[in-house]
């Protein structure tokens, strides 16, 4: 480690407040894609770019992060992060068309690319493991918070003023995220001159970003003639971006030095952490598509409406977060996670009953629950895989956790869209009406809502079935490396 006086909370702090404003103007953005597509002329499935190609970017750039945490300093990263994240959010504020805004994005993007990891990373080595859940904790309210007020903030926004303001609002707050950092920011870690092989990256490119981009254009195209997972480009893009993954691990077995390093999948723990936050982001991310939706097209509510019934949820999970980081350092992981899929399977389940006459109150309860069942889950089984790496795994470990978590997402909202539109066309089909009709099209959309709440259902049962065979990770070191109690001493 770099400098013994460590001032562990300015550091933290200037990472969590970047952090927030970060996913503050990437949510904040999702309630107001049907007002950007009327501002700047543009159909339904170019919008959606906005969030594609902000995923490509995640999934292209995160799998190198672990790379350029060894090779750069952390004050480093963190002004290359700050810089592109108010470079995008400035580009995004002026924008006046679709092109130059998601330009934007696809800079901020390359800013999230460069700070989750380094937070994360940053995480493990100036905090100890056996009191790491409250750390993680806290990671977990921040992000969580952000998505919880964005959309709140967003209605009132787009109400009040023009969507530019989302990026106006949140780039002083960057700028001063910088300041600090500057101020306050030190290198945590040592740093070495890993090779850049080409080759790695660029299949690791190819199979991440052809898999992002793969389902989700599965999802944009859902339901349009020709799109969906019947497009050529859907099948072409997820077949090489196998192959090209297939191809990537298998270089990186053989090198000597690998850019992401494959060996953290002989600690089970750390596998079976992996497999749990994949599951969650699924269905969490899935969720926060498909609540909108329903609220919107199914119970034709305002935007900012639905903003203030999805945010009880939202602080709900952010402060569960700081509480189960706390439990985990007192208890560990498996009943955690345990009983928060069994809330999260439940939940589902009754939200897959509903109809166009459900109460306000039903869905606040469900979502909310929904959000303590998750944030059980997500922590816990994320630290408790991380703290079965040796130090020098961190970045392999944080970088395929993040890049994992942006393929989740995508494959999550597209199988959710994927649902969604086909119980929606075959309620249509075997109840023929007016699609002028709005309550017609609004119960045909919550036909489609609840058949993916059940998918998403199904994921939580098998995330409940694989969350048996967690144990906690004893995180007294002996050779520099976190024992799990399935391991021998």
């Amino acid at each position: 480690m770099v400098g013994k006086n460590i001032k562990v909370i300015p550091i933290l702090t200037a990472l969590l407040l970047s952090a927030f404003i970060g996913m503050f103007s990437e949510t904040a953005l999702n309630v107001a894609l049907t007002q950007l597509m009327q501002d700047l002329s543009v159909t339904p499935a170019t919008i959606q770019w906005l969030t594609t190609g902000y995923l490509l970017v995640l999934g292209i750039l995160v799998p190198v992060s672990g790379l350029l945490l060894q090779r750069f300093t952390t004050r480093q990263l963190f002004v290359a992060a700050l810089s592109f994240l108010i470079s995008g959010t400035l580009i995004a504020a002026l924008a006046s068309v679709f092109e130059v805004l998601l330009i934007g994005r696809v800079v901020q993007a390359m800013g999230t690319a460069l700070l989750i990891p380094l937070m994360f990373n940053t995480i493990l080595v100036v905090i100890p493991p056996e009191r790491r859940g409250a750390a993680m904790g806290l990671i977990g309210l921040i992000i969580m918070s952000a998505p919880a007020v964005g959309p709140t903030i967003s209605g009132l926004i787009v109400q009040n003023l023009t969507w530019n303001w989302i990026f106006w609002i949140s780039l002083p707050f960057l700028v001063f995220a910088l300041l600090f950092g500057l101020v306050y920011m030190q290198n945590i870690s040592e740093t070495s001159r890993p090779k850049f092989d080409v080759l790695s990256i660029l299949l690791s490119t190819i199979g991440f970003g052809g898999i992002v981009f793969g389902f989700s254009s599965a999802g944009e195209g859902a339901g349009e003639h020709g799109g969906g997972w019947e497009s050529p480009r859907v099948i072409v893009a997820i077949v090489v971006g196998v192959i090209a993954l297939v191809l990537f691990s298998w270089r990186q077995l053989k090198m000597e030095k690998p850019v992401i390093n494959l060996r953290v999948f002989k600690y089970p723990m750390f596998t079976l952490g992996l497999l749990m936050v994949f599951i969650a982001m699924m269905i969490i991310l899935s969720s926060m598509l498909l609540m909108p939706m329903y609220l919107q097209r199914g119970l034709l509510l305002t935007t900012f409406a639905t903003g203030l019934i999805m945010l009880p949820g939202g602080i709900i999970n952010g402060g569960m977060s700081l509480l189960t980081g706390r439990l985990f350092d007192k208890y560990g992981p498996k009943w955690l996670v345990i009983f928060g899929l069994i809330i999260a399977a439940v939940t589902l389940w009754f939200f897959s009953g509903i109809t166009t006459a459900s109460s306000i109150f039903m869905i606040i309860a469900l979502h909310s629950f929904l959000m303590i069942g998750i944030s059980m889950v997500m922590m816990p089984a994320q630290t408790n895989g991380l703290n079965q790496l040796p130090p020098e795994y961190y970045p392999d470990g944080t970088a395929i956790m993040n890049t994992l978590q942006q393929v989740a997402g995508a494959i999550g909202t597209a199988l959710a869209v994927s649902l969604l539109t086909t119980r929606q066309a075959a309620y249509m089909q075997a109840n023929p009406g007016d699609v002028t009709d709005t309550d017609y099209v609004a119960q045909a959309m919550t036909v489609g809502v609840s058949g993916a709440f059940k998918m998403a259902a199904g994921m939580a049962i098998i995330g409940l079935i694989v969350a048996l065979f967690i144990k906690r990770v004893n995180v007294s070191r002996g050779k520099g490396e976190a024992q799990s109690d399935q391991l021998p001493h």
